[in-house]
């Protein structure tokens, strides 16, 4: 006797498991596992449901009586089953009938009549039976699955082609690349197939100076197209102002990059001729650029020195920061230029150069060997014996410096002026250039931090700015101690720092501690 539904003991039936049909992409909710025990049940056998499957019926048989009496099969109506299979919500109310009814149909039967009939199904009928089919396991690739499966495919509209891509050629390729923010890490060589495949006539101003920014945004030393960005803008000399060559110029100060092209230098001073007096900050932001390849042109700088392209910038914005770089040239022509005669910049318009350390230092402060040196530094010589981050005239902000005596010793800073003069005496730059730690009674030695985002990707060349740092410092006579990432990176612990740091220091003759005073 059946258990009234919600009856006490009676057992919830398992939540519906989806099965897939074979090619169909869609799934179905079989009814609850115990309609498939119903149909497993006495009367239709696992036995008699293989037969089904495979003898046909002895006698025709129908699908339920109608207003005419039983009809069978062969008779010709296919509206009973086509109503029955409507008007199943799923596939196991279909499955639920066969089961009550055993006698009225044959799995054989079925699948035959499905097949003959299915091309006036509607699409939820055929998705029915195919779903059924399965639950019944009739083989994938025996004829009622085709079928309906074959049907199915038939009703879905076709997609609509896809509008065909215009062609994108290596110009449009190289722009659509740049202008990526995930653009970082793509390889070097994309860059370059992108540029060799480019017209000339895709070359544009916006994408080379895309490219320019890219390669100096990421320290990318890339010869080929930094010889690709020297030779557009000569090409292009004509059509360019000075604010797009600011641009196109930036990669290679920055990578200290002196390109190959010979008529790049006579190419930039003519551009600064032509451009000087239209827009002052894009003819400093050039001059800075040169500056640091040490190519610094006479005449553009007689002009930018000049009283009436000083009393031009004063009041305007970018002032300030102008100010800033001419006084950075007059110290590249100070230092660099000893045969340069015109005019220099003013006393009371000069302004420290770097008076603290670079942006780029202070944003990866946390990766620096900075505090792990000074620490190394502490213990080695003592607090008094160096400081740290202390900005020398003109303006270059130093890693660590020390005092030596004539003797070598290392000096307690309170005894000593830590500063070198500026302009340098030519005693100064006499001793810079001879690298000595005797002929002046005291010297001042500067540990420069070479850090990894301090060269080129490639690093093995120091960016511009650091190389231009260095290179003043030398020449002011300063005695430089570079400390390189790599070494740096290679100590383990306080006790390896420590001996390192020692080492680099004997090796310049310095002593410290009892026997050095």
């Amino acid at each position: 006797m059946r258990r009234p539904r919600g009856e006490p003991g009676s057992r919830a039936p398992r939540p519906a498991e989806r099965v897939t049909y074979a090619g169909s992409g869609e799934s179905w909710s079989p009814p609850p596992s115990s309609m498939l025990r119903i149909l497993l049940s006495a009367q239709t056998s696992p036995a008699r449901l293989s037969g089904l499957l495979l003898i046909p019926p002895v006698q025709p048989c129908c699908l339920g009586p109608s207003k005419s009496g039983d009809r069978p099969f062969g008779g010709g109506p296919v509206q009973g089953l086509q109503r029955l299979l409507e008007q199943a919500r799923s596939p196991g109310e279909l499955l639920r009938w066969l089961s009550q009814n055993p006698t009225k149909a044959t799995l054989q039967d079925l699948s035959q009549l499905i097949i003959r009939n299915c091309p006036s199904f509607d699409v939820h009928t055929i998705h029915v039976c195919l779903h059924l089919a399965v639950l019944l396991g009739f083989p994938s690739d025996g004829p009622l699955l085709c079928a309906l499966e074959q049907e199915r495919r038939s009703r879905v509209p076709p997609k609509p082609p896809s509008p065909r891509q215009p062609a994108i050629y290596g110009g449009q390729r190289l722009e659509a690349a740049l202008s990526c923010p995930r653009f970082l890490r793509y390889p070097r060589q994309h860059l370059i197939r992108s540029l060799a495949e480019a017209r000339p006539e895709e070359l544009t101003p916006h994408v080379m100076v895309l490219l320019a920014q890219h390669l100096a945004r990421h320290r990318l030393r890339e010869p080929q197209l930094l010889e690709a960005i020297a030779h557009f803008l000569v090409v292009q000399e004509a059509q360019l102002n000075s604010k797009v060559v600011q641009k196109l110029v930036l990669p290679f100060g920055r990578l200290n990059y002196l390109p190959l092209e010979q008529q790049f230098m006579p190419c930039l001073e003519r551009i600064l001729a032509r451009e000087a007096g239209v827009a002052p900050l894009a003819t400093v932001n050039i001059l800075m650029s040169l500056c640091q390849l040490q190519r610094l042109p006479f005449r553009a700088l007689q002009f930018v020195f000049s009283p009436s392209f000083i009393s031009h910038i004063n009041g305007t914005p970018p002032s300030l920061i102008v100010r800033r770089y001419l006084s950075l040239l007059d110290t590249a022509v100070e230092l660099e230029l000893p045969g340069y005669r015109g005019p220099r910049l003013p006393q009371r318009q000069r302004v420290p150069i770097f008076p603290q350390p670079l942006i780029t230092d202070r944003a990866r402060c946390k990766y620096s060997h900075k505090d792990m040196v000074a620490e190394g530094l502490r213990q080695l010589l003592g607090e008094e014996k160096y400081r740290q981050d202390l900005t020398v005239p003109p303006g270059y902000c130093t890693d660590f410096l020390l005092c030596v005596g004539g003797s070598g010793a290392v000096l307690p800073m309170r005894t000593q002026d830590p500063f070198l003069p500026y302009p340098p005496r030519p005693c100064q730059q006499d001793q810079a250039n001879s690298n000595s730690t005797t002929q002046d009674p005291t010297q001042r030695v500067v540990l420069m931090l070479r850090e990894r985002w301090h060269f080129c990707r490639d690093g093995r060349v120091l960016l511009g700015s650091r190389a231009l740092r260095e290179r003043h410092l030398g020449l002011m006579g300063y005695q430089l101690l570079p400390l390189p990432f790599e070494e740096l990176e290679s100590q383990r612990g306080l006790p390896q720092l420590k001996s390192y740091l020692r080492q680099k220091l004997q090796a310049l003759g310095l002593r410290w501690g009892p026997e050095g005073g």
